[in-house]
């Protein structure tokens, strides 16, 4: 099957979900510089979110780019990634009504762990859909996936253990540094069929 509803189908609710993030944003009260300056944590909870929704987004796009046709395995990991992918605005709403609470934060790391790992398993999948097993360098792919998704789970563990335990904004500094270590680009993650 091809490959183009599905991309649009991501990309659209993906544009819903980060548009989703700036209506979950409360009001200042009273609204004056002081009542804006008080919630500085939570538009940058929101800032962060939305770029690293945006990262998430790039990454698909440039793991997409190569990829033809998908099988039906990939259109569930793909409507599974979505649906974990959407509880991101409530978590982030939870977290800037609670901002003193360890388990809002803790929640938060949750949902971001829930979409790393169903990203993980769509790009599992799509690699196993696009290259032909046979001729593949599987241990190539395996150390480049080992490169790419281990850091980024362990940073995202880490920081929701932080958050638990001593340091409740660690999951936010998580989130950061896990998304700067996505925006580095693997070359040759895919490999053509037609060579």
């Amino acid at each position: 099957m091809s490959k183009d509803r599905l991309a649009a189908f991501m990309d659209a609710v993906l544009a819903i979900i980060m548009t989703i993030l700036v209506l979950e944003l409360p009001k200042p009260d009273p609204m004056t510089i002081e009542g804006v300056l008080a919630l500085s944590d939570t538009y940058v909870c929101y800032a962060l979110s939305f770029f690293w929704l945006g990262t998430m987004w790039v990454n698909l796009h440039n793991e997409w780019h190569q990829i033809e046709v998908i099988n039906k395995r990939v259109v569930w990991l793909g409507v599974i990634l979505l649906f974990v992918t959407s509880w991101i605005p409530y978590s982030m709403s939870v977290v800037t009504s609670n901002r003193s609470s360890k388990l809002a934060m803790v929640l938060y790391g949750m949902s971001v762990l829930l979409v790393t790992f169903a990203n993980l398993l769509l790009s599992i999948s799509l690699y196993r859909c696009h290259v032909d097993i046979d001729t593949c360098d599987s241990k190539k792919h395996a150390w480049m996936m080992r490169v790419k998704y281990i850091p980024d789970i362990a940073i995202k563990v880490i920081g929701i253990i932080l958050s638990a335990t001593i340091w409740q904004p660690a999951m936010i500094y998580a989130v950061l540094i896990a998304m700067v270590w996505m925006l580095i680009p693997i070359d040759g993650l895919y490999k053509d069929k037609s060579n």
